[in-house]
């Protein structure tokens, strides 16, 4: 299946790298986007854009994004049987027998949490004796995650991690520390630990050994021949590149030829260059060796003139070495001019200004192709030149020069425009058959993977598992907190039951009728006397504002004795109202107010006390 490219994901790569320096825009943007958008969910933001915003309000999310795209999964001799073929087929060409003494140097690139690493210190400590192992290797382990890192460097693993390792290589070269197990500190020393992005760092070169085993599988076909040739460049001539189970590298003859295709061990293809072909040739003698070397040079100076485009080869210090006879007659070069600086000819800066372009093939270490140079060549006349630039390096990957040539495309404009439309259709054919090769190469390396996810997920269920049995523990001990607090709470409610009582039934006994009133004048007590008195139940009362009653008492001639109590100007009022009972009868009501206070002494409100005398007292109080 085809990934249709997101905008706003590519925009999201972009910030990573540019923000955290972490460039994932050479992974497999299938596996990629399934990551972030795991970690997506679980912080709840629905699409890449959103996400970025909420990467730039939480910085700590950086780091657990991180860990979810780069799957640390790892252990020691992980796929013992690659291990084997390894220890008994590789290293002891790489070690030599008793009387060698060179260096050994070693590359564990992804090292994830080191256990890879340190299976190879055991390795090589096992084929060499721990003594020779500290004077002869040097093992460099490198990651991108940080996190892994530290871990690494620590040097320490748990009993989990410990259970692939056997027993006595445990015992010889782990000491237990606290309930976990140390690699030896005098071993530790040979093993260099640091930060490295296999994409745009420099790679650790002169290697015996590199081991980057299931890292490429995280890259897309296009990243992955860029890694390989700087894994290429990073091995001795007879270096071993030990991969992972699920990486085939199927198309890269030219650098690696299989040494054991099943475990996934490769052998570095060497290159000759020119100048070991002229030195090979001058094995006779010196005089004759240099008779010879002079001989190919002139050669090679005649083949350069005869050749049909303009060339010029310019050094690392920046002079022109040579230039051919196209060149010559092109830009107007004499003999004088061969050996001086670039910077002083006029060909430095026309037809192109050739010295940033030279700085950057020197920077990018790759060839520069420009198209469509014009360069006027006579009065009115224009020629158009498609100029490239290609590093010359030696057998150290060190830049010797920059070889420039001129190719004249003036006559070829023309059909180049009638065959333009042509050839788009061909490339928009090859691109769909390629695009489809490619998918169906995703497909298998993704089928390969899953075996990898599937390790992934079933330590995060173990996890999962672990962290359910604590929850479930606490939610327990919770249980008990709950049922010692509902034990508290029946408690007490019980006695505000008791003391509700005890309040009920002394309003009941009291002659007179009471009313308490909060701050406001709503009423929050309507004792019986007062459902008596004037006909209106308690829970019709309860809650409701004082002076908004519709009873027989004319309520607005006690707002203001309320209003004294309730603000503390007054410690008790005193009246008589007339007023009407529920049967419609007159009767004179003697109202007392009081304040109503706390334990705090702060007033909340204001105590009123009703009785009925005068005309018609007896029947109003026994009614």
């Amino acid at each position: 299946m085809t990934t249709t490219t997101d905008p706003q994901f590519e925009t999201l790569l972009e910030f990573l790298r540019d923000n955290r320096g972490f460039d994932f825009t050479g992974y497999k943007r299938s596996t990629l986007m399934r990551r972030v958008e795991k970690r997506m969910a679980e912080v709840e933001v629905e699409d890449f854009g959103g996400y970025q915003t909420f990467l730039e309000a939480h910085p700590g999310e950086f780091t657990a994004l991180f860990n979810t795209i780069l799957i640390n999964v790892t252990g020691f001799w992980r796929d013992p049987d690659a291990w084997s073929v390894l220890v008994r087929d590789h290293v002891p060409a790489l070690v030599g027998g008793e009387e060698a003494d060179w260096p050994i140097r070693v590359w564990s690139a992804g090292c994830a949490s080191g256990e890879e690493t340190y299976t190879l210190a055991m390795v090589f400590a096992e084929a060499l004796g721990p003594e020779r192992f500290k004077e002869r290797v040097k093992i460099y382990a490198t990651d991108v995650d940080e996190e892994a890192l530290a871990q690494a460097r620590a040097a320490t693993y748990g009993e989990r991690a410990m259970e692939g390792m056997p027993p006595e290589l445990r015992d010889r070269y782990f000491e237990p520390s606290q309930g976990a197990y140390s690699f030896r500190p005098d071993l530790r020393r040979q093993v260099i630990f640091g930060r490295h992005d296999l994409v745009r760092d420099a790679p650790i070169s002169h290697l015996d050994l590199l081991v980057s085993r299931n890292a490429l599988m995280y890259f897309n076909a296009e990243t992955q021949a860029r890694i390989l040739t700087r894994f290429h460049f990073a091995l001795k001539d007879g270096g071993v590149l030990f991969l992972g189970k699920a990486e085939m590298m199927r198309s890269h003859g030219d650098l690696f030829t299989p040494a054991d295709l099943k475990a996934r061990i490769f052998s570095k293809v060497s290159r000759s260059t020119r100048r070991d072909r002229l030195l090979a040739m001058a094995q006779p003698g010196r005089a004759e060796a240099n008779e010879r070397v002079t001989r190919q040079l002139r050669i090679r100076d005649a083949a350069l003139d005869v050749q049909p485009n303009a060339q010029l080869v310019v050094d690392a210090n920046g002079v022109l070495v040579t230039a051919s006879a196209q060149a010559r007659a092109l830009f107007g070069l004499g003999p004088a001019d061969v050996g001086r600086a670039l910077q002083d000819l006029t060909l430095s800066y026309r037809p192109l200004e050739l010295r940033s372009r030279i700085e950057q093939v020197y920077a990018e270490r790759r060839p520069l192709h420009l198209t469509n140079v014009d360069y006027p060549v006579l009065e009115g006349a224009m020629r158009t030149f498609d100029v490239f630039l290609a590093p010359l390096m030696d057998r150290e990957d060190t830049h010797l020069g920059v070889s420039v040539s001129f190719v004249d495309v003036s006559t070829v404009q023309q059909v180049r425009a009638q065959l333009l439309e042509t050839n788009q259709e061909l490339e928009t054919a090859f691109e769909e058959l390629q695009s489809t090769n490619e998918e169906l190469e995703t497909t298998n390396e993704e089928l390969q993977s899953t075996i990898e996810e599937l390790e992934t997920t079933n330590e995060e269920l173990q996890s999962s598992n672990e962290e359910l049995e604590t929850m479930n523990e606490e939610l327990q001990s919770t249980n008990e907190e709950l049922e010692t607090i509902n034990g508290e709470i029946q408690r007490r409610t019980g006695e505000l039951n008791e003391i509700n009582d005890y309040m009920t039934a002394i309003l009941t006994s009291l002659r007179s009728a009471v009313v308490v009133l909060d701050r406001d004048s709503d009423i929050r007590v309507w004792s019986r006397k007062a459902e008596e008195l004037w006909g209106l139940r308690a829970d019709e009362a309860v809650g409701e504002a004082f002076q908004n009653l519709d009873i027989g008492l004319p309520v607005e001639r006690l707002k203001a004795p309320i209003k004294a109590c309730v603000e503390g100007r007054s410690d008790y009022e005193e009246t008589v109202i007339s007023a009407v009972n529920r049967r419609g009868r007159a009767i004179q009501c003697q109202v007392s107010c009081t304040p109503f206070a706390g334990a705090d002494r702060e007033i909340r409100g204001a105590v009123l006390v009703m009785h009925a005398r005068g005309e018609g007292e007896g029947e109003a109080e026994g009614s």
